[in-house]
Formats: C-alpha cells, sequence, structure tokens
C-alpha cells in the first residue's frame, strides 16, 4: 500500500474524506469528477456534517467548478457503498476510515491538508488559503491518478 499518496492502480471508485466535508473532500471530489469524472466514480465523506462554506464555493467557481449543491455526508450515509480507494485529508478521518474499512479491501492514504477556514485576516487572505488548498489537492489528483492533463 502506497504511503503518503503515491501512485496505486487505477482505482474505479474514490471516497475523499475530512472532518466536516464541508471544504477539502468537497474540492477533491469535485476535483476528481471534473478531470475524471466520466472514467471514475468519486465521492466525500466526514465525521461529522459541516455547512457548506462560501470560500469554498467561490474558490471552486474561480476554476469553473461548482459545488454549490454539496450536501454534506458522514461515514455511515457511505455504509453501503464500495471504494477501491479513500484519500483522507485530515488526521481525524484518516483514523475514522482506518476504522471504517477494517474487515474490507481498501488502500487508505492520508494527504495532509491545510484547514482552510482556520485563516483569518482579510477576505483576500483567506481566499489564497482556500485557493492554495484547492491547487494542492489538484495536483496531487492528477498525480495520482497519473493521467496527463498538462499541468504541473
Amino acid at each position: 500500500m502506497p504511503e503518503g499518496g503515491g501512485h496505486v492502480s487505477r482505482p474505479s471508485a474514490v471516497l475523499f474524506a475530512c472532518t466536516q466535508n464541508a471544504v477539502r473532500s468537497p474540492m477533491a471530489e469535485a476535483l476528481g469528477r471534473h478531470y475524471f469524472g466520466r472514467e471514475i466514480y468519486f465521492a466525500s465523506a466526514g465525521l461529522k456534517r459541516g455547512e457548506s462554506d462560501p470560500f469554498a464555493i467561490a474558490a471552486m467557481d474561480e476554476i469553473g467548478v461548482d459545488i454549490s449543491r454539496h450536501k454534506p455526508h458522514t461515514f455511515e450515509d457511505l455504509e453501503d457503498s464500495n471504494f477501491d480507494l479513500i484519500v483522507t485529508l485530515s488526521p481525524e478521518s484518516h483514523h475514522k476510515a482506518l476504522e471504517f474499512t477494517r474487515a474490507m479491501a481498501v488502500d487508505v492514504v492520508y494527504w495532509p491538508t491545510l484547514d482552510a477556514t482556520a485563516t483569518s485576516g482579510s477576505r483576500e487572505t483567506i481566499m489564497e488559503s482556500y485557493r492554495a488548498v484547492r491547487d494542492s489537492l489538484a495536483k496531487r489528483i492528477l498525480k495520482l491518478l497519473s493521467v496527463e492533463h498538462g499541468s504541473d
């Protein structure tokens, strides 16, 4: 199993998980769909249901990806789902994913990802934090799923 998000054989279903399923994992899910939506099934979940985040929506809108209709889900909402790969974006979600999959043959990888909601300051400072999360996730998703999209 890969450590830290190295190359794995191409999955057919990917779950992204974070703490509240409001910023990081919905961004990752939407980016995955944006790049690979016809080839791979993507979903997202959190330990608990957060609220829609207007900064996350704005950051994704800047690149033409709409997450405004995202409804937060928990792991329990996905109990009957089958995933080949779970990518966790927070320490708490990583522990939950390991517990959730202990009886399943599923790869679980951890990508330490900034919690943009912890950023304070001006609107632009906060938006820069959300953009950094978005761009980092986009790069890692493209690398993980190893399809050339002309961006490095």
